[in-house]
C-alpha cells in the first residue's frame, strides 16, 4: 500500500533542498496563471461593461432617422434633411403590428442656469414613451405626461449628471431653471444610466415634451418635423418583422417609388450592441488562449528540471527500490514533486493576476472582472499541466533498474 503522506514529504524535502531551482520552475506558472487570469478580467470587463450600456440604452430597440434626400438634382446625405415627422411616428404604432412603442424625438444643446449656476448639456423633446421605450424610470418627482405634449407646457426631468451640476446635494424638483433664456419647472429627476455605448453620458441630458421643444427651443423650418423615432419592438424575435413593416409603411407614407433610395434609415440598436457584445466575448477568449500558452511552457520548464531532477538522484531512487520501493512509489513521489511546483505557483499567479487585474483597471482605465470561475480554471489547468508535464520524467523514474540506478555515478 502506498504510504501517501510520507511520499509527500520527501518531495517537499526534495523541493526544498534546491529553493532557488524550485521557485524559477514555479515562475513560469506563476506568469502564465496570472496572464490568464488578468487577460480573462479585461475580457469579462469589457463584456460586461457591453451588457450594461445595452442595458441602460433599452432593448428591442429601432432607430428610425432621416436618410439621404435629393431636391433638384442635388442629393444630400443621411439626416441633410428631415423627412420624418410625429405623425409617421403615429402611423408605425397603429399600423405596425411588431411594435410595441414608439417615441418620436427632437434634440439639441443649450445653457441650463439656476440661480448663479450654468451648465450646458443635451436636451431631448419627446413624449412620455420616451421612458417605457428606454426603459429609464424616475428617481424623484413626475414624468410628464400626454396633456403636457398637447400644451406645449414648460416642464422638464433633468439626468443625475445636471442634477449634480446645478443642485448638488438639493432636492430639485419644483425649482424653476431657465433653458435658452426660457423658464422651465422641474418636475422630476431621472435615474442614473452611466456611459453609453460611444462613451457620451447619458445622465447629462435633460427631457421635455416634444412640443416643447419644436415650438419653444429649437424652432425648424420644418414644421412637424423629428429628428428621430425611437421604437421599441414586441419582443427580440419581432425585431426583423418590425423593421420590414416600418419600411413599407414609410415608403408608403412618403410616396417613395421602387426605383428612389429611401429618405429614411433603420437601426437595429440591440442587434448592433449584442454583436458587439459578441466580439467582446471572442476578444476574451482570444486573450485567455494566448495567455494559456505560457501555462504550457511553464509545464515545459517543470518537465525538463523533473528529467534533470531524475538524473541527479538516480542513486537515491535506487537506494529506495532496493529497500522496498515499489514502481509506483517512484511514480508518485515525482508526480507530487512536479504537481507541487505547479500549484504552488498556480496559488502565487493567482494573487498576482488579482492584484494585476485591479492595477491595469486603476491605471490604464479598462473595465476588468475577475470571476471565481477563472480563478478555478486557472488554477485547475495548472494543476493539470503539472501532472502532464510530470508523469514522463516520473515514468522514467520508475522504470529505473534498481542495480544500474545504485552503480550510476
Amino acid at each position: 500500500m502506498i504510504d501517501l503522506s510520507s511520499t509527500i514529504k520527501i518531495a517537499y524535502r526534495a523541493l526544498k533542498v534546491n529553493k532557488m531551482r524550485s521557485i524559477l520552475t514555479s515562475l513560469g506558472m506563476i506568469i502564465g496563471v496570472g496572464a490568464v487570469i488578468i487577460m480573462l478580467a479585461i475580457g469579462s470587463g469589457a463584456s460586461k461593461q457591453i451588457s450594461d450600456q445595452i442595458a441602460g440604452m433599452g432593448s428591442n430597440l429601432l432607430m428610425v432617422t432621416s436618410g439621404s434626400t435629393t431636391s433638384g438634382g442635388i442629393r444630400g446625405g443621411m439626416g441633410t434633411q428631415p423627412t420624418l415627422t410625429a405623425r409617421d411616428a403615429e402611423a408605425i404604432k397603429n399600423e405596425c403590428p411588431s411594435v410595441y412603442g414608439v417615441a418620436p424625438i427632437v434634440s439639441g444643446t443649450g445653457q441650463i442656469i439656476y440661480g448663479n449656476q450654468n451648465w450646458s448639456t443635451g436636451i431631448i423633446g419627446s413624449t412620455p414613451n420616451i421612458l417605457e421605450i428606454r426603459d429609464w424610470s424616475l428617481s424623484a418627482g413626475r414624468a410628464f405626461t400626454d396633456e403636457d405634449v398637447k400644451n406645449a407646457t414648460k416642464v422638464c426631468l433633468l439626468g443625475q449628471t445636471v442634477v449634480l451640476s446645478l443642485f448638488g446635494d438639493l432636492d430639485p424638483v419644483g425649482k424653476i431653471i431657465r433653458i435658452k433664456g426660457i423658464p422651465f419647472t422641474i418636475i422630476g429627476t431621472l435615474d442614473s444610466k452611466g456611459q453609453s455605448a460611444n462613451g457620451q453620458d447619458q445622465d447629462d441630458t435633460i427631457m421635455i415634451p416634444l412640443t416643447t421643444g419644436q415650438k419653444k427651443l429649437f424652432g425648424s423650418q420644418f414644421p412637424g418635423m423629428v429628428r428621430i423615432i425611437m421604437v421599441k419592438a414586441n419582443n427580440s424575435e419581432a425585431l426583423d418583422t418590425a423593421q420590414d413593416e416600418i419600411t413599407v409603411l414609410l415608403k408608403e407614407r412618403h410616396h417613395i417609388g421602387q426605383n428612389q433610395d429611401d429618405d429614411f434609415s433603420i437601426r437595429n440598436l440591440t442587434q448592433m450592441m449584442q454583436m458587439a457584445q459578441q466580439s467582446a466575448n471572442v476578444m476574451g477568449f482570444l486573450l485567455g488562449a494566448i495567455a494559456s500558452v505560457s501555462l504550457l511552457v511553464g509545464g515545459i520548464g517543470i518537465m525538463n528540471i523533473m528529467l534533470v531532477s531524475v538524473t541527479e538522484r538516480t542513486k537515491e531512487i535506487g537506494i529506495r527500490m532496493a529497500i522496498g520501493a515499489k514502481t509506483w512509489d517512484i511514480r508518485l513521489q515525482f508526480l507530487i514533486e512536479a504537481l507541487m511546483l505547479s500549484l504552488s505557483g498556480g496559488i502565487v499567479g493567482i494573487i498576482i493576476g488579482i492584484t494585476g487585474a485591479s492595477l491595469v483597471s486603476v491605471f490604464a482605465g479598462w473595465p476588468t472582472m475577475v470571476s471565481p470561475l477563472s480563478i478555478i480554471i486557472s488554477f485547475g489547468f495548472s494543476g493539470l499541466v503539472g501532472i502532464f508535464f510530470g508523469f514522463y520524467p516520473a515514468y522514467k523514474a520508475s522504470l529505473l533498474s534498481p542495480i544500474d540506478a545504485l552503480r550510476y555515478e
